[in-house]
């Protein structure tokens, strides 16, 4: 099996972990830190909005199950592509949506999704997220791994946070 990663970052990580993971062909998803400029990051360097660095997950997959045009389906359905300042109630930098493509086949491949959602009509505010190169992706601490296992309660709470919501109104609609 010859695996492949995407990262994508979609506002707080630990509600972009769950969406991927219960999906065939999903090797990994691990949450941390990508696009700023600060080798190693901490949680808290990143909330400090002083690295350049986004919260985002980075997904190890199977292509021959599933392909990473499916996978950027997968994101857009978990965020608001209007907004470039933070998705739903995590505002700041370090929340903004970025899909993060690493080669001229994933580019192409978001670009496209982009492309199409931009002319569906479904949203009336233009799609801010961004497509950037990928760079240096650094976990996050144990406990933001899998959080939503971890603390069902908690993950609950962000999730309807606005997130929730949106995704009714908008995706599943």
């Amino acid at each position: 099996m010859a695996e492949e990663t995407a990262i994508f970052a979609g506002g707080c990580f630990w509600c972009m972990v769950q969406p991927f993971d219960r999906q065939p062909g999903i090797v990994s998803v691990v949450s941390g830190y990508t696009g700023g400029h600060v080798a190693n990051p901490t949680y808290r360097e990143v909330a400090s909005e002083t690295t350049g660095h986004t919260e985002a997950v980075k997904i190890t997959f199977d292509p021959a199950v599933i392909t990473y045009a499916q996978l950027v389906e997968i994101y857009w359905r978990q965020t608001d592509p209007t907004d470039a300042m933070g998705q739903f109630q995590d505002r700041g930098d370090s929340y903004r949506p970025v899909i993060f493509v690493n080669s001229p086949a994933q580019r192409e491949a978001a670009e496209a999704s982009k492309a199409k959602l931009e002319a569906s009509g479904k949203f009336d505010k233009p799609i801010v997220t961004t497509i950037e190169p990928a760079q240096p992706f650094y976990q996050a601490e144990s406990y933001h791994q899998q959080f939503y296992k971890k603390n069902p309660l908690r993950y609950e709470m962000e999730e309807e946070g606005g997130r929730a919501q949106f995704k009714r109104a908008h995706w599943h609609g």
